[in-house]
């Protein structure tokens, strides 16, 4: 298993370098892909010696430097723990709820979260308490919809998949009507409230990416930790318990987990969907169930995604920016559909 991890995880890495250079080295400003390089490297402490790079000249002011370092690898950042994020959110919330068309908006987290800022927007708060007042309040209705939706699914002290999932169903589609409510009252804010509906990670800087940082690791290591157990869960949750799982624990830690992972996501950057759904399910289709391989490199391919979503987003009419949600819906509805259409297939063969 080690060995295998290691193959597909240096091979996943090396598609996010890849990644990284070149939606560094396009925008509005073209730069060179081999400037990029000296420059990123550059700024690696003692690269520049041992590569043998001449050194940056004391006092210059290079623009391509400054666009690379100051402007673009803050959003590249932000989009590679985003999709971090809502990609392990995603593979905690197909693990658990053994279903593969899962993904981290099945209990309305996301929906939850646009309340928030929606509510803000509409009454001119956007600035109450500085530029982390969208991400807290965001955050915040977030968790506030998660204890919702476990309250409703727990009954006699355990938690049952089809009412978890029926919860988050009702809650979503409520939580939906508050935001379509605040949109139809909107008059000057009505664009701002639907742009931020849609995702985005324009005028996003480092300060958002540390919001996100703490929470992709702390998911990763639970999730990872858990892998095996997830991995048990395939077989049922009742083989599972027999088999040494303790059930109602472990499904409600990576239930809120994976939910907070996709609250402190979706309060930086809006709601950006497809990515949980996507990603995992790509995965799997390559390097097979195993969690303990799927839960790791959900993590890197989710950044491989976002950013591939949010280079195209910036570039197809630029110098006008599409938002971040509709090329992910874009690429991940029909991607969905697939999956409908071949799961349909499977099961009219297994009929005959």
């Amino acid at each position: 298993m080690r060995g295998k991890l290691t193959i597909y995880m240096g091979g996943a890495l090396a598609l996010l370098l890849c990644s990284i250079i070149l939606s560094l080295s396009f925008g509005g400003a073209s730069v060179p892909i081999g400037k990029v390089w000296s420059i990123l490297l550059h700024h690696i402490p003692y690269a520049s010696e041992l590569l043998g790079l001449s050194p940056v000249a004391a006092g210059a002011a290079d623009p391509d430097e400054t666009i690379i370092m100051k402007v673009r690898l803050s959003r590249v950042v932000l989009a590679v723990l985003v999709g971090a994020a809502l990609a392990l959110a995603g593979a905690g919330f197909q693990g658990v709820l053994r279903n593969p068309l899962a993904d981290p908006y099945t209990l309305g987290v996301a929906t939850g979260s646009s309340v928030g800022a929606a509510l803000l927007i509409s009454f001119g708060l956007q600035v109450w308490i500085g530029q982390w007042t969208i991400p807290a309040v965001s955050f915040l209705t977030g968790l506030c919809t998660l204890f919702i939706v476990l309250r409703l699914a727990y009954h006699k002290g355990r938690m049952e998949l089809e009412t978890l999932i029926l919860s988050g169903v009702v809650v979503q589609a409520f939580f939906g009507s508050m935001v379509s409510f605040m949109v139809s009252l909107s008059k000057n804010t009505i664009n701002e409230i639907v742009f931020w509906m849609m995702g985005s990670l324009s005028m996003r800087g480092w300060n958002h990416s540390l919001i996100v940082l703490p929470y992709v690791i702390l998911g990763a290591i639970v999730l990872i930790s858990l892998s095996r157990e997830l991995n048990l869960f395939a077989l049922g949750e009742r083989q599972a318990m027999h088999l040494g799982v303790n059930v109602q624990r472990t499904k409600l830690i990576v239930l809120i987990v994976s939910t907070l992972m996709t609250a402190a996501a979706v309060s930086v950057s809006g709601v950006i969907g497809f990515v949980g759904l996507v990603v995992p399910h790509l995965v799997r289709l390559v390097v097979g169930p195993d969690n303990r391989i799927v839960v790791p490199l959900s993590a890197v391919i989710g950044g491989v995604y976002v950013l591939g979503s949010d280079t195209i987003a910036r570039l197809a009419l630029s110098p006008k920016e599409i938002p971040l949600g509709v090329v992910t819906a874009f690429i991940g509805a029909p991607f969905f559909a697939y999956l409908l259409w071949k799961r349909k297939t499977k099961g009219g063969e297994a009929r005959a």
